[in-house]
């Protein structure tokens, strides 16, 4: 009986702490679960949590097939470029004016626009 109270005296105290940290980060959890607040890491490390910069550009080329998708191809840079839109069906084999964002990472345009060069 001794050895009982002896563990209950010992662990009553950790499972009281553990229920605590577990009732703050349900907490922690509830608050920031706002769908449209959501801050991923990449947000977290620019400085005050601003977002970087988009920039909108413009890319001017051919659209051509590639496999089964539909690319840019740029002849000045050499570059070819993956669309995030297979919209472009209208313009294949066409000069055309790309208006959208470069994910440099991916190298696919989401493109805003497509119109005839």
């Amino acid at each position: 009986m001794k050895k009982m109270e002896a563990v209950l005296r010992n662990a009553l105290p950790m499972v009281l702490v553990l229920t605590g940290f577990c009732y703050v980060g349900q907490t922690a959890i509830a608050q920031n679960s706002d769908p449209h607040n959501v801050v991923s890491g990449q947000d977290m490390q620019q400085p005050g949590n601003q977002r970087p910069a988009v920039e909108t550009k413009t890319f001017t080329g051919k659209i051509v097939k590639s496999g089964n998708m539909l690319v840019l191809s740029d002849p000045e840079s050499k570059a070819t470029y993956k669309l995030d839109e297979q919209k472009a069906k209208e313009f294949v084999n066409k000069d055309v004016k790309v208006i959208g964002v470069l994910d440099d990472s991916t190298g696919v345009i989401r493109v805003s626009a497509i119109e005839p060069a």
